[in-house]
C-alpha cells in the first residue's frame, strides 16, 4: 500500500534519511489486506528510525505531545491505533514537544 508520511517538528531528524517527506510502499499482514496506524507506526520504527526511537514512540502508539494527521484529520477522530489506512494517504506527524 503506496503510503505518504510527512514527519516535522525535529522528528525528521530521527529517521534514517534526515527528509520532512517520505513515499513508502507498507505490505498488509498475510491474513490481512488492511494496512491500521498500529501496523504503520510498527514498520515506521523498523524501517525508518535510525535513532531515538523513544522520542517518536511509546509502547505501540506515539509518544504524548506527537500530533497525528490522517489526510488532514486528527487521528483520534479516525481510530487511533486501529484506524485502517487507504492507498495514497497522508499520514502527518508533528512533534509539539521542544527544548528550551
Amino acid at each position: 500500500m503506496r503510503l505518504s508520511l510527512e514527519f516535522g517538528g525535529g522528528l525528521e531528524l530521527l529517521l534514517k534519511e534526515s527528509v520532512k517527506l517520505h513515499q513508502v510502499d507498507v505490505i498488509p499482514k498475510s491474513s490481512e489486506d488492511k494496512v491500521t496506524m498500529r501496523d504503520l507506526l510498527s514498520w515506521v520504527k523498523g524501517n525508518l528510525i535510525k535513532e531515538r526511537p523513544e522520542m517518536f514512540i511509546k509502547g505501540d502508539s506515539v509518544r504524548p505531545g506527537v500530533l497525528v494527521l490522517i489526510n488532514d484529520c486528527d487521528w483520534e477522530l479516525c481510530g487511533n491505533l486501529d484506524a485502517e489506512l487507504e492507498e495514497k494517504d497522508v499520514i502527518v506527524f508533528i512533534s509539539t514537544l521542544h527544548g528550551g
